[in-house]
């Protein structure tokens, strides 16, 4: 994750980081994966085009010990986007990594309502200092062996805040980590402070909600598969609820009916820099 690993990834252009706007679920495509690099990961059937690539996060795991156990058992690739700190933050970290899957830092990030949950003691907040953010988020990665990326868990104050977002980039930078904008708001700047401060960073382009219907979420996830087949690739985030777990083992096997490959997000950007 170091400067060559940052310089393929520009090499290829690959961070055309566009500001976002739209609201959860309906945020552009996110710009990091051109169809053109892509190159499957295994053998294609003769004749078969390219499979496209689809990035699946799962978000908020690290407080709920059963259910996490329960998303570590689905069977594709994945990314986990782990609160930290939970009792079973570092276990899943640790079996995710085991299974060969992305494991991220879900940074918890102030929000613009009053949000009450188990991370408000140790959010990343407007006014804090950039030693006080490198600090506590150097904290966070220490409860979450092997990460090698983080996203925004809420924020949709803090990421729009160009003094905040300028240390937390700066700080990720220092721990070789990749950003991913969880697109909690659109203003956010998380893709301008990755490019100022010269980290990888990449948008979510569908999110999957778990509070919503079943056939809600089943459209969000056909956007996501559209969204991969249209591009090449395409990041999408589920909200880690038990109704999202049982949607997503539903849907996961029309992935190879439409020859789409779970990848995870190391797969993703390690692809810009195999190129």
């Amino acid at each position: 994750m170091g400067g060559a690993f940052l310089a393929g990834l520009l090499a290829m252009g690959l961070l055309l980081l566009l500001p976002g706007h739209g609201n959860k679920g309906q945020e552009p495509a996110s710009p990091f994966a051109p169809p053109a690099i892509l190159s499957p990961a295994g053998p294609q059937p003769a004749g078969q085009p390219p499979a496209s690539r689809l990035a699946i996060v799962v978000d908020d795991l690290g407080y709920e010990p059963s259910l996490d156990a329960e998303w570590l058992k689905i069977p594709e690739k994945a990314t986990v986007a782990v609160l930290p700190f939970g009792p079973s933050s570092r276990k899943v970290a640790e079996t995710a990594r085991s299974r060969g899957w992305t494991v991220i830092l879900h940074i918890p990030m102030e929000p613009e309502s009053q949000v009450s949950d188990r991370t408000e003691r140790f959010r990343i907040r407007r006014g804090m200092g950039r030693e006080e953010i490198e600090t506590l988020l150097r904290r966070m990665a220490e409860n979450l062996p092997g990460a090698t990326g983080a996203s925004n868990h809420m924020g949709s104050a803090a990421t729009a805040d160009s003094a905040t977002m300028a240390a937390v980039a700066s700080a990720l930078r220092k721990m070789g980590f990749f950003m991913l904008d969880s697109a909690t708001t659109p203003r956010s700047l998380v893709l301008d402070a990755a490019r100022d401060a010269g980290i990888p960073a990449a948008r979510r382009d569908v999110y999957i909600d778990g509070s919503v219907s079943p056939v809600e979420m089943t459209r969000q996830w056909e956007q996501a598969v559209a969204a991969a087949k249209e591009k090449g690739a395409a990041i999408l985030v589920c909200q880690g609820g038990m109704e999202t777990l049982r949607i997503l083992v539903e849907l996961l096997p029309r992935l190879r009916e439409e020859n789409v490959e779970a990848v995870t997000l190391d797969e993703l950007f390690r692809t810009g820099k195999e190129t």
